[in-house]
């Protein structure tokens, strides 16, 4: 959990903003964007196919000419965010009429019929593999009717598209490999609202990140729901069995991240998120054997307890899960280990809910991202489970866990004070403009005095303070 940039993946997103097109059409989007990074680099992807037709962008909605929320279905207040902004947007209506409002993202196959018929808060409505559409469809939009695009495709990556850098940092950037997910764990809607898994063709991820590196940027991020599944055999889904052929002229995710990091050593590489049942060895001593790649893995368990994964269907065992901790462990004594954990899944006993805080004792997790389980619509868990927990209950173990992990916090960033960090420098400290903050590789942010340094600058920094989640030095280069 960090103090400085702390993410949560159900916030709310920024207006966000790109520059004016040469060759304006004289109409302004607002858009917003809800949920995982995903959404936000397919924000990206939005923002360039509408710039190309002549878009620019307004952070004042009542000057909006097109509204798009780009929407995430993981929990159920994320939706009931996205409904009030909806609420919100419609006022907009009353001054100008013409005004399009619109859809975008995991909400949408789910949810266009009572956004458009029933609560008629929208006129748009487009899942994530139809972006390309969207400037037809505003057309349509604009003669009165109604517009859906949500089918899902085997082949779309959107790996031409040359994204839009949204409310950028100039310093961190987004990179996404896989869209969709075959894993189909009992809570999660993902595979129902990205389809899938497709990878994407390593040629042009490499290719992004050098033109990222000539444009100043200095961290990349690999994106994709399951990025340990990442396989290029040629184009359209992962293939479940390839033959002994496809395999030798296949690229891996280990091979991927060594292309990505050989792009150049000044150029910062993470990956998210990982899958237990699939992150092997070879992505480990991959990321031993560079020291661009960030010593930072994030790992979500889910739970500790054999049975309710099982329910959850995770594909592994608690035993399988501390088995990947030991080789993060012993192949990369130095990396930092997150976490994300449901708690109050569907028939979690007390025991159960202990057995996950002893394995969050046995870990001790640098970060994490906790939840109460909320049940989603088309999951394997809404069809065959009932959602029997209470929810006062649900409520307690979830302050259990998060108390617990803001202690593992505090102990593992202090384990960083009096050590020297390489810190990536992404800003201005918002508590002192005398100070400069970034992250080290293990994704912990450092604050330190401002000096000469500014964004994008690799400083050597003695770690002498700390807080729960932050630590505080001085630069010695």
């Amino acid at each position: 959990m960090h103090e400085e940039k702390e993410i949560d993946e159900t916030k709310q997103g920024e207006a966000l903003m790109l520059e004016k097109p040469e060759n304006g059409n004289g109409k302004k989007l607002f858009l917003e964007s809800y949920g995982c990074a995903m959404n936000f680099s397919d924000s990206e992807i939005v923002a360039s196919i509408l710039k190309d037709k002549g878009f620019s962008t307004t952070q004042d909605f009542f000057e909006a000419d097109v509204i798009f929320v780009n929407t995430c279905a993981i929990r159920e207040g994320a939706e009931q965010r996205v409904r009030k902004r909806l609420t919100e947007y419609r006022k907009a209506k009353k001054t100008n009429p013409d005004l399009i409002i619109g859809v975008l993202g995991c909400m949408a196959e789910r949810l266009k019929s009572q956004f458009l018929e029933e609560e008629k808060l929208v006129d748009i409505v487009v899942g994530p593999d139809a972006y390309r559409s969207l400037p037809e469809l505003i057309e349509i939009a604009e003669t009165g009717q109604k517009a859906v695009n949500v089918l899902l495709s085997k082949e779309e990556t959107y790996a031409d598209i040359a994204p839009v850098r949204l409310g950028s940092n100039g310093v961190t950037a987004f990179i996404s490999i896989t869209r969709g997910c075959d894993n189909m764990c009992a809570f999660c809607v993902v595979p129902f609202t990205r389809g899938r898994e497709r990878s994407r063709d390593p040629e042009t991820i490499v290719n992004e990140a050098k033109e990222l590196f000539e444009q100043g940027y200095k961290e990349v991020t690999l994106l994709g729901q399951n990025v340990d599944s990442y396989l290029w055999t040629g184009g359209g889904l992962k293939k479940e069995n390839p033959s002994a052929e496809e395999l030798a002229g296949a690229t891996t995710f280990a091979q991927l991240l060594e292309k990505v990091a050989l792009v150049n050593p000044d150029l910062r590489v993470r990956f998210s998120t990982s899958h237990p049942k699939d992150m092997g060895d070879d992505v480990l001593y991959m990321i031993a054997k560079y020291d661009n790649i960030c010593k930072y893995v994030h790992l979500p368990v889910q739970s500790g307890n054999s049975r309710i994964l099982e329910m959850m269907n995770r594909g592994y065992t608690r035993e399988w899960y501390l088995n990947r901790i030991a080789a993060i462990r012993r192949i990369i004594p130095e990396a930092a280990i997150s976490m994300d954990i449901i708690t109050g899944f569907c028939s979690e006993t007390e025991e159960e809910h202990k057995d996950t805080l002893s394995l969050m004792e046995e870990v001790k997790y640098e970060f994490g991202y906790m939840f109460a389980y909320s049940e989603r619509p088309k999951t394997l868990a809404e069809r065959k489970y009932k959602d029997d927990v209470p929810a006062e209950v649900k409520s307690r173990r979830l302050a259990e866990i998060v108390d617990l992990q803001l202690k593992h916090s505090a102990l593992r960033t202090k384990e960083g004070v009096g050590k020297v960090h390489r810190v990536l420098v992404e800003g201005v400290s918002k508590k002192s403009k005398e100070e400069l903050f970034g992250r080290n590789s293990q994704n912990t942010v450092v604050v330190f005095p401002k000096k000469d340094y500014k964004k994008g600058d690799y400083v050597n920094v003695l770690v002498t303070d700390c807080t729960g989640g932050t630590l505080i030095g001085k630069s010695i280069d």
